[in-house]
């Protein structure tokens, strides 16, 4: 793990975000906007190819931000074409490397393919030891490959059968835009525990997005989100769509709505910012304490503490001030600078914390330092409690549906009850949402256990798509494929 991480390690990471353009014109502009909306899911790398009028591809990826890779005027015009695949990429398998930066390019007996992943594969890497032994050669590590020598090594003869046919091999999360000669193509995967959305631009072209934020950037009608196991073909002749896996329960992730979709998001038909204010209602009413402020910990705790500060009656301010500015790089960190990290990212404002009774509001707990770090800043402020509250269940259970989250030993509410918790991280008290108030304040009466609505395994451990690569003990596997960063 890079150490500049441990400052923020309370947070689940980022998984990626993909954008598609199809007769948008300029695309590569298009994509590089419709990326930048999307750079709260992925600040490791970017890439763009592009598809001209010839049928020639054109493509550029970097490490890094989207503008310090996308911010030049010549690299957007060297990026001809009026259709488009990007991809902002957080590293959930495979090193942060060149190799591994998406969209992935190949040319097939049919023409140049082109596509991007967000997700995780859970049979990824049984599938690539059967591909290798098949003499097929990996130039990454990165799950998202499969996807293309699947598709190479198909029988069937059309780009549509030969990309269903590879998904019917895969299991795993995830959503995708991928390009070719004749068409843009989004997919998602049986149960739609990634996000994908389709929209309309006012020149007729069309746009696959992970987030409905990236449509508004390029000024997209939002027309609806794909469905769970459908794919849409976008061609001169419009939009169609097949079904291949039947139908299916979908079980979208409601960490979406927690803490990852960007709050002026739309997820499946909820607004985002909406969502985490009744979230944070819920809390109130399910562990209110008396208290004299309401804090959010920035920028992710703001809505439900504005929800809890609402339904509590209780005043709202920025106890706590974020700076933005902080780079990955700031400073060498040292073990000392490590320890005072925290301050970096943020600040106390002493006059709203002095003498007061504080309720902390933040969306969740990983590892459990950085949570230390907040309540020892707030106290020395001034506080007189603090009090802890978190907007989603313990986090108890590691991610591996494209979510980057530690190994199940470093999980703090793993090996800890609540009120230990509440001790280690020094707070007069701690409390989180109940998982039904979770799917009250989402509009369900409850969880229902037998037919959850939601992928919620991070809380629950019900792993509702089989973990093969586990199971299976795949560690024992070539060196080059081996995930890292996991």
């Amino acid at each position: 793990m890079d150490a500049t991480r441990d400052w923020d390690d309370d947070k689940p990471h980022e998984e990626c975000g993909v954008f598609g353009v199809w007769n948008g014109g300029d695309a590569a502009a298009l994509t590089a906007l419709g990326l930048h909306a999307l750079q709260h899911r992925g600040q490791e790398a970017a890439g763009i190819v592009t598809l001209d009028e010839k049928g020639l591809f054109h493509a550029h990826k970097g490490l890094g931000l989207v503008g310090d890779n996308f911010g030049e005027a010549k690299i957007i015009a060297s990026l001809r074409g009026g259709a488009a695949v990007g991809h902002n990429r957080y590293a959930t398998t495979g090193e942060t490397a060149l190799r591994n930066v998406q969209p992935l390019y190949a040319d097939f007996e049919f023409g140049g393919f082109a596509v991007a992943h967000n997700g995780n594969l859970t049979n990824a890497n049984a599938l690539k030891r059967a591909l290798v032994r098949r003499g097929c050669l990996f130039q990454s590590t990165t799950d998202s490959e499969v996807f293309v020598h699947l598709i190479a090594i198909s029988l069937y003869s059309t780009v549509l059968d030969r990309l269903i046919d590879a998904l019917k091999q895969v299991q795993g999360a995830y959503s995708l835009v991928a390009l070719h000669n004749g068409a843009l193509i989004g997919a998602r995967d049986p149960i739609g525990v990634r996000p994908l959305v389709l929209g309309r631009l006012a020149n007729g072209g069309w746009v696959l997005a992970s987030e409905t934020c990236a449509l508004d950037i390029v000024s997209a009608e939002f027309v609806r989100d794909i469905e769970a196991g459908e794919i849409v073909i976008i061609d001169d002749s419009g939009v169609r769509s097949v079904k291949p896996f039947g139908r299916n329960d979908s079980r979208f992730c409601i960490f979406e709505y927690i803490y990852f979709a960007r709050p002026d998001s739309v997820m499946e038909g909820k607004p985002v910012y909406e969502t985490r204010k009744r979230i944070g209602a819920e809390l109130a009413r399910e562990s209110g304490v008396p208290a004299d402020v309401v804090v959010p910990v920035p920028d992710s705790g703001v809505p439900s503490a504005m929800g809890y500060a609402a339904e509590a009656g209780i005043p709202f301010e920025l106890g706590i001030i974020r700076n933005h500015y902080v780079g990955r790089t700031f400073i060498e960190p040292t073990d000392q600078i490590r320890h005072l990290g925290v301050k970096l990212k943020h600040s106390a404002n002493r006059p709203m914390l002095e003498g007061k009774r504080v309720i902390l509001v933040d969306d969740s707990i990983v590892r459990g330092t950085t949570s230390r770090k907040i309540v020892e800043m707030v106290r020395q402020a001034g506080a007189k409690e603090v009090h802890m509250r978190i907007s989603s269940p313990p986090t108890t259970h590691s991610c591996y549906y494209g979510i980057d989250t530690p190994e199940r030993s470093q999980l703090m509410a793993a090996k800890h009850d609540v009120a230990e918790m509440a001790r280690i991280i020094g707070a007069d008290s701690l409390a989180f949402i109940s998982l039904d108030g979770l799917y009250r304040a989402l509009g369900r009466p409850a969880r229902d256990p037998a037919k959850p609505d939601f992928c919620d395994a991070c809380f629950t451990g019900d792993y509702v798509i089989p973990l093969t690569d586990w199971e299976d003990n795949a560690d024992r596997q070539l060196s080059l494929l081996q995930p890292a960063g996991e």
